[in-house]
């Protein structure tokens, strides 16, 4: 009896090219169409793990984690300088290709925040350094100051208390140590709109006032004041 030799099966050519091209785990530079390139891990052809990214266009460059073709968990974006090298911009947590998390941003070589973000803005808790020498620690959201938080001046002058958008707003203190004074109350926009003032550490002041305040004589202060905030917040509310 013949026997039948079964013919040799053989798979596309196309599934052993398609494999191929398949980029998973580590991979040499690969450069995408617009002059980007990329080197480090990938998986399902998507970035995923440590690698580098260089944009053509500003020369720009992330060094840090991804997950599945985005910028995810902790890495480091630097921009060319004219001279050589490269100035580092931001450095700290990433999720979904935005900052996130805890970080540093450099703005300038004077200004720079460091503390938490959500979605590529300064929300949570942070401090801003700026270029005037003063600092901003506390609260933010949406990336402005918004809650409670403190700035000191180069000077030392000192502003503790509440802040909206940005802005002075809400009860709070400044404290005018050059002059040993000190004024408690209602900002509104930044403006001071009611409250007292005080002496606070004059004998030992830089330049102090002259003369001291004079006492408080005005019968119910304490109402008065009160009547005076509750004016101005319920208006800008």
């Amino acid at each position: 009896m013949p026997h039948l030799k079964q013919p040799k099966t053989t798979e596309p050519l196309w599934k052993s090219w398609d494999f191929k091209a398949q980029k998973a785990g580590v991979r040499h530079t690969v450069y995408s169409v617009n002059g980007d390139q990329y080197t480090g891990e990938w998986l399902d052809n998507k970035k995923h793990g440590k690698g580098t990214q260089t944009w053509k266009k500003n020369g720009a460059i992330y060094d840090g984690d991804w997950k599945f073709g985005k910028r995810n968990g902790f890495g480091t974006y630097s921009t060319p300088l004219p001279g050589g090298g490269y100035k580092k911009i931001y450095s700290g947590g990433w999720k979904n290709d935005k900052k996130h998390g805890y970080g540093t941003n450099f703005y300038s070589e004077d200004d720079y925040y460091e503390g938490e973000w959500y979605a590529d803005k300064r929300s949570g808790w942070g401090r801003m350094y700026y270029a005037d020498g003063s600092i901003y620690e506390g609260e933010w959201y949406d990336d402005k100051q918004n809650g409670e938080g403190m700035l000191r001046l180069a000077n030392e002058n000192r502003y503790e208390g509440h802040w909206k958008d940005g802005k002075k707003h809400g009860e709070g203190k400044f404290f005018y140590l050059d002059k040993g004074q000190m004024y408690q109350g209602v900002w509104v926009e930044d403006v001071p709109k009611c409250g007292t003032m005080v002496d606070f550490g004059r004998e030992g002041a830089p330049a102090p006032t002259v003369y001291p305040i004079p006492k408080l004589t005005l019968a119910d202060s304490e109402e008065v004041l009160e009547d005076a905030k509750t004016t101005f917040l319920q208006e800008k509310e």
